[in-house]
């Protein structure tokens, strides 16, 4: 049964987790290792789960493979809470992607920017719109990378019946502000940028973000969300100080680290994450016995 994208909508609030795609050291799929993993999640109280996300490596996987891992990711949910699959490549992929992730019982479709960069605004509003009306399901657009719209350009998007977030994924405070002041309630807002901004994010309203760091630990990603949401600043101070901005700082070292990062602190934890997809790069090992020094303060958050 497909999932009305309003009653989608109004499932949302608080931590939205983005699972990592493991890997084994051949760079084939671990979905034992996946399975794993989402049942480490479920039991927190996060109000969707992303299959095939870019932390979960989209552009990394062949169609067969993504195919295989929203499979197991709407398994292991079993209706729990929503699904929310990637979808990217081109107009047509795209479709192609968001179909499938109907067929395998997703009940929403985040769009990543397509191939070509920096396209034309009336360009990229006939590549979303064309996953929008591939399926019934809820759409979600990650604005992230090279794609950062116009106000006006989002207000066309929002013809899209089916769209119903925007997932903000620059960091950029001003355009966001710009962008939500034009567009109202029309969309449900989701800071996306990172755990690391959302005392940021919640200062402008938003109540939903996701989180990377609910790979590791949902308990610390729900309690940033309680915190910021309650306006209690001074409780969540510390979190930020001793666990987000380093680990966020870590994560900035090198293109792709946001990924290898959180793989590597995982394995260290006993969970399942492997290594990371060219043109990713993984850990040098003097950075791996930086990590494991964490690793301590981190079990105290598990």
């Amino acid at each position: 049964m497909v999932m009305d994208p309003q009653e989608l909508r109004s499932k949302l609030g608080g931590v939205i987790a983005f699972p990592v795609t493991p890997f084994h050291k051949d760079l084939s799929l671990d979905l034992d290792g996946l399975r794993k993993n989402m049942r480490a999640i479920l039991p927190h109280s996060v109000c969707a789960v992303v299959a095939a996300g870019g932390t979960g490596e989209l552009y990394s996987l062949t169609p067969d493979e993504y195919t295989q891992v929203v499979k197991v990711v709407v398994e292991e949910t079993q209706g729990k809470v929503p699904v929310i699959a990637g979808a990217a490549y081109n107009a047509s992929i795209g479709v192609e992607l968001a179909k499938q992730a109907q067929r395998l019982g997703a009940d929403g479709i985040l769009a990543f920017p397509p191939y070509y960069p920096h396209a034309d605004e009336i360009g990229l509003f006939e590549y979303y719109k064309a996953i929008g009306e591939a399926t019934p399901l809820g759409l979600f657009i990650y604005s992230r990378d090279w794609v950062h719209p116009s106000a006006a350009a989002v207000e066309r998007l929002a013809s899209i019946k089916t769209l119903i977030a925007w997932k903000e994924g620059q960091g950029d405070l001003r355009r966001l502000q710009i962008i939500m002041n034009r567009l109202g309630d029309r969309f449900h807002w989701i800071g996306g940028a990172g755990d690391d901004m959302v005392p940021a994010y919640y200062s402008t309203g938003i109540r939903t973000f996701t989180s990377s760091i609910s790979n590791v630990s949902c308990k610390l990603a729900l309690q940033i969300h309680n915190l910021a949401a309650a306006g209690d600043m001074a409780a969540l101070k510390p979190i930020m100080k001793d666990y987000v901005v380093p680990m966020y700082a870590f994560r900035a070292r090198r293109k792709g680290y946001e990924v290898s990062v959180m793989k590597e602190l995982m394995m260290l934890l006993g969970l399942a994450g492997g290594p990371v997809r060219p043109p990713l790069e993984n850990l040098r090992p003097d950075e791996v016995d930086e990590l494991r020094a964490t690793v301590p303060s981190w079990r105290s958050q598990l």
